[in-house]
């Protein structure tokens, strides 16, 4: 598995840095050794702007920043979240790296054929709302002189996909060819299912269009949609959060991890749903980071040539 790769951008002397390393410490307590943390002083507005620092610190997770706002601009100044707070919560922490680490295996390996048949299943269903036949899986692996249906077996081996005990697609992560609790229409495109929250969000940056989607507060059954429009999302209500897993998921995400995922139309019902599963490690993530994490995990996997 590659590892995670965790950038600190801050200016000299910062002096919040250090209560970002404690919490960073403390949130990767028991992890595997698949993160590396790299931190770099950062000395003009420039270099602020090309490297993408929202203030000092920043923290960037592969290249990107989980916590950044809408409008917020680069800079060198201190940053402040709208808590008050420079410096993410350990929970919140602890939500992006699990959220991003799942997520970061959802590119499969250009080796073998996987990154193009893995595309051609996230393209039938971007495209026609369904997987794909077997003819566009053997065309997606023709070039690569191997069996598409083995092919498919290994990105299932390694949860890029989920297949059933006939061999047929039970996720494309984000999509889902059943009914789910997340419905996403696709400007010019199909209506389909994402298999929770954080997935659904991750249809807009992964197709580069603009998508509704549909979903319900599973406490109060309250509707929630989120909007996107050139890139920027409405969320009605505007107090609706996701819950997300702060620790990985024991099995492939279809089972142990999407059921968790979901909307909620206030932070209220989110903890109240948390304190009727108490076997369920969450943390309630606003808008902007359940955003940059959707951005962050299926941003990249449509991107590049196949």
């Amino acid at each position: 598995m590659e590892t995670m790769a965790l950038t600190v951008l801050m200016v000299p002397g910062c002096p919040k840095a250090d209560v970002l390393r404690e919490r960073l410490a403390e949130a990767m307590a028991g992890q595997d050794d698949d993160v590396r943390v790299e931190w770099r002083e950062v000395r003009d507005e420039a270099e602020a702007v090309r490297l993408g620092m929202h203030g000092s610190p920043t923290l960037l997770v592969n290249g990107a920043d989980p916590f950044v706002r809408e409008g917020e601009a680069p800079s060198l100044s201190c940053r402040v979240d709208p808590g008050g707070s420079a410096v993410p919560s350990v929970d919140r922490l602890r939500a992006v790296l699990a959220v991003v680490r799942g997520g970061r295996g959802r590119l499969a390996p250009e080796e073998g054929g996987q990154r193009a048949v893995q595309r051609a299943v996230l393209r039938a269903f971007a495209t026609h709302g369904r997987p794909p036949t077997e003819e566009e899986l053997a065309a997606a692996a023709a070039p690569y002189g191997v069996p598409a249906r083995r092919v498919l077996a290994e990105l299932s081996a390694a949860d890029y996909v989920s297949l059933d005990d006939h061999g047929r697609i039970r996720a494309a992560y984000p999509f889902s060819p059943v009914p789910t609790a997340h419905r996403v229409r696709i400007a010019g495109g199909p209506e389909v299912w994402a298999m929770c929250a954080v997935d659904a969000l991750g249809v807009a940056p992964m197709l580069g269009r603009d998508v509704e989607i549909r979903s319900a507060d599973p406490v109060t059954g309250q509707a929630v949609t989120v909007a996107f429009r050139g890139g920027t999302a409405v969320w009605e209500p505007r107090s609706a959060v996701v819950l997300a897993r702060t620790g990985r998921c024991a099995g492939p995400a279809v089972d142990a991890c999407c059921p968790d995922l979901n909307f909620f139309a206030g932070p209220g019902s989110a903890r109240r749903w948390a304190d009727r599963h108490p076997e369920a490690d969450v943390v309630v993530l606003g808008r902007d980071l359940a955003e940059a994490l959707g951005r962050a995990v299926f941003g990249p996997l449509l991107g590049g040539p196949a």
